[in-house]
């Protein structure tokens, strides 16, 4: 690679300087790009995808929510409910309740950071977490690795969990995110993704945009968001999106999925832009949020100011809870096992 005064360059890799956190730890940003002129930029920061810009009949479209700078994203913590823009989720994505679960007979008492439960890993999740550059490669399929080793009692959760990351972007424009992790220890997982999506830009409404999710069943939650244990059916439900509908303006709601990973498990679609967003997962549910926002606080890049209706999430991830509810799918994870995600995020403009 060349090197240049503040950045590392390859045809298609670009690293720069993004910030240095308060610890005086740097932090970089590398931009994937392909021939197409699709390109995608994440941060060592939480593993966060910053940037991704798709071509549109409108020319390139920057379709996730972000920061300009590295305060802004610490500072976005700090709200009443952090936004999570773009960050990887660990050590479990989605709720746990009431802060605790027993494995093995023995109870383990996390931090409470929800109305009394645990959401998305706890007060320091993997989404504030400084993330190692393990590898970055250039060529007709550019991709980067990041590693991360959560240690034993990190948020109360038990072993040494070592994790790493992979984006990789396509010459058909698809996105690609794997997770591989081990542990030393018997330990619970779940991970995902937690990019706001807006195929119009992201300085944009949701209005007009449509979204279908290929299932007929949802996880039946209470008033906290805390599943029952019981699936629901959607049909004849506001949650009934197996065909295209506008986006409603709140949702916070897992679906359950096959876990095939050739099926689309669900669509975001924008007429304005032309575009068109396909997620793929080997998870076993989708869980779709709209109405995150700064709260007014905090301006997002390029000077936006985002509103709860900015964007939506697609955290494909297993069921919240699971550590709970032995008739879920299991999370957890033991020593000498491999744990594996795969998601899918595919561009086609119509």
């Amino acid at each position: 690679m060349e090197k240049t005064s503040n950045s590392y360059l390859s045809p298609n890799c670009v690293t720069n300087l993004f910030g240095t956190l308060p610890d005086g730890k740097k932090v970089c940003s590398y931009t994937l790009a392909n021939a197409q002129g699709m390109e995608v930029t994440v941060i060592n920061y939480g593993a966060t995808i910053t940037s991704l810009k798709v071509p549109s009949v409108n020319g390139p479209v920057d379709v996730v929510l972000g920061f300009d700078t590295i305060e802004k994203y610490i500072d976005s913590f700090g709200l009443p409910s952090g936004p999570y823009y773009g960050s990887v989720i660990g050590r479990y994505a989605g709720r746990i309740s009431n802060a605790a679960f027993t494995l093995n007979g023995e109870t383990f008492t996390l931090n409470a950071n929800n109305n009394g439960n645990t959401l998305h890993g706890g007060n320091i999740g993997f989404g504030r977490a400084y993330w190692q550059m393990k590898r970055i490669k250039g060529g007709d399929r550019p991709s980067i690795i990041f590693t991360y080793t959560s240690k034993d009692g990190e948020e109360n959760f038990p072993g040494n969990l070592s994790i790493d990351v992979e984006y990789t972007l396509t010459e058909n424009n698809e996105l690609l995110v794997d997770y591989t992790a081990t542990t030393d220890k018997t330990t619970v997982l779940n991970l995902t993704q937690h990019s706001y999506f807006n195929l119009g830009g992201h300085s944009q409404s949701l209005a007009g945009q449509e979204v279908q999710v290929n299932t007929d069943k949802m996880l039946e939650v209470t008033e906290g968001g805390i599943p029952t244990g019981n699936l629901a059916n959607v049909d004849g439900t506001r949650f009934d999106f197996r065909s295209l509908k506008e986006i409603p303006q709140q949702l916070d709601n897992s679906f359950v999925l096959s876990g095939d990973f050739s099926k689309e498990a669900a669509v975001l679609k924008c007429k304005d832009t032309g575009l068109k967003m396909s997620v793929f997962t080997n998870q076993s549910s989708v869980h779709i949020y709209v109405g995150g926002n700064c709260f007014g606080q905090i301006t997002g890049k390029e000077g936006a100011a985002y509103t709860a209706y900015s964007a939506i999430c697609f955290e494909t991830q297993n069921y919240p809870d699971a550590p709970n509810r032995p008739e879920f799918p299991s999370s957890v994870l033991n020593p000498g096992e491999t744990y594996r995600q795969e998601t899918k995020y595919k561009f086609e403009t119509l």
